[in-house]
């Protein structure tokens, strides 16, 4: 989470030029992965989130919290509910 607007859009952006520190970066790309390729993972990603100091719970905690926004974001994709929220905002 951040205040800083320039680099929250330069993270939505292009996630792969964002100034983040190594960790971030390692937590990001999982994140990516997890997102857009699931079953891509492998024992090495979570080793590398390991690698930069992420323990087994701080692993469980990105992959559930990663996994909940993209199960809700399917749901309301699915029904139409971001494309409400869009006509509730224009009106």
């Amino acid at each position: 989470m951040s205040l800083d607007e320039e680099f929250v859009a330069a993270l939505r952006q292009n996630p792969a030029q964002a100034d983040l520190n190594a960790q971030d970066r390692v937590m990001v790309d999982f994140v990516i992965r997890l997102t857009k390729q699931p079953s891509s993972l492998i024992e090495d990603d979570v080793k590398a989130l390991r690698a930069v100091g992420f323990g087994d719970q701080a692993i469980l905690q990105i992959t559930m919290i990663a996994s909940w926004f993209n199960y809700v974001n399917r749901v309301a994709d699915a029904l139409g509910l971001g494309k409400a929220s869009e006509q509730f905002n224009k009106e």
